[in-house]
């Protein structure tokens, strides 16, 4: 595999898995709110749903965007929504506040499970990190995507085996028995919808691209990519359905029961290395629409507004998580997000988006 065939194919795939993870699919909170109510076999197509769903969208966004060479979601939307642009700009504040407090209270969980530390340590561990690869730009948060992934594919392909080896026997019931699937199309509608705003967060990883055939099939994958993961994670989790339901980390839940304490703690430095990498994915966001902005008045993309811009962002939101806390932010949070960004990304791009693609001159970028 070339690095430019993975630059153009999988690295988007890669920078999505990266913004959806968060802190929420990383510590199982999420997969608990949106996926086990549903049962085992029902909450596995719930998730294929959500890939499905993450692929569409990612794969008609990455050729919309290459279609009118948009390289951040402002030019994007623009060309999408028009006059009414500043609808998603302030969607996407909403939502970066949200997922970044909900990363922010993660790690603070974290450090506070493993350390005994408060939890404002661990949030504001995970802020100098954000600091530290935001304010280098591109290349730094690209190389970031690529070696958590390793990282995260390898720790948890370990976790399922390990799981199987441990307690093999309460995942099998829990899929034997797991009695009729219901609510499993609201619930992976639901995880798809919030959390595929991230297929415009990553338009910066286009950059590589050559063709339309890239932008589709790299959007594609995304899906896959990034449910892969969640899928794991979620059939280890069945083992201790109820019991995990209300742990604030069912991560943490899952590793006691293992009773390895060295991979409990790589599991848990893995989970903050995806806080990390979805934290910059969000931000680095933002950075490439106001350094965009910037450079069409002629300013210049400087390290220094990076870290002012990446600084306010942080102040606020790791005052939310604070004050808030992991599960209510997720289950409140996340589910007015997902109405906002159906009616404000999806109708529009599955609407306006193709009518746009279809009538465009096949030549015409």
């Amino acid at each position: 595999m070339t690095r430019g065939w993975m630059n153009r194919m999988v690295l988007p795939g890669l920078a999505f898995k990266a913004v959806v993870i968060g802190g929420g699919y990383a510590t199982g909170r999420e997969l608990v709110e949106f996926f086990l109510p549903s049962g085992a076999i029902g909450g596995i197509w719930a998730m294929v749903l959500a890939a499905a769903i993450w692929s569409g969208i990612c794969a008609l966004t990455f050729l919309f965007a290459f279609a009118i060479r948009a390289a951040d979601y402002q030019a994007f939307f623009r060309r999408l929504l028009g006059p009414f642009a500043f609808m998603f700009e302030g969607l996407l504040i909403l939502y970066t506040i949200v997922v970044i407090a909900v990363f922010g209270a993660a790690a603070g969980a974290i450090g506070a499970s493993l350390l005994g530390w408060p939890t404002i340590v661990g949030t504001l561990l995970l802020a100098v990190s954000i600091l530290l690869v935001t304010a280098r730009g591109n290349e730094s948060v690209e190389g970031l995507f690529k070696y958590v992934s390793v990282l995260l594919y390898g720790t948890y392909a370990i976790f399922l085996l390990l799981c199987l080896w441990r307690f093999g026997g309460r995942i099998g019931d829990a899929f034997a028995h797991s009695g009729p699937a219901t609510g499993w199309v609201t619930g992976g509608i639901t995880y798809a919808s919030y959390n595929v705003i991230g297929a415009v967060q990553v338009l910066p990883m286009l950059r590589h691209q050559r063709s339309r055939r890239d932008a589709v099939v790299s959007g594609l994958i995304c899906g896959p990519l990034a449910m892969l993961p969640a899928m794991v994670f979620f059939v280890c989790l069945s083992a201790y359905g109820g019991e995990v339901a209300s742990q604030q980390l069912p991560s943490d839940f899952l590793l006691r029961q293992l009773g390895l304490p060295i991979f409990h703690w790589a599991f848990q430095l893995m989970i903050f290395a995806a806080l990390l990498e979805c934290s910059v994915g969000n931000i680095h966001a933002i950075n490439e629409r106001v350094f965009a902005h910037r450079t069409r008045r002629g300013g210049l993309d400087t390290p220094q507004l990076r870290l002012i811009v990446t600084v306010l962002l942080l102040l606020f939101t790791m005052g939310i998580a604070q004050g808030v806390g992991l599960v209510d932010l997720i289950a409140k949070g996340y589910r007015i997000l997902a109405y906002l960004v159906l009616a404000i990304f999806i109708l529009p791009l599955v609407t306006l988006g193709v009518w746009r693609l279809v009538r465009a001159p096949a030549n015409q970028p």
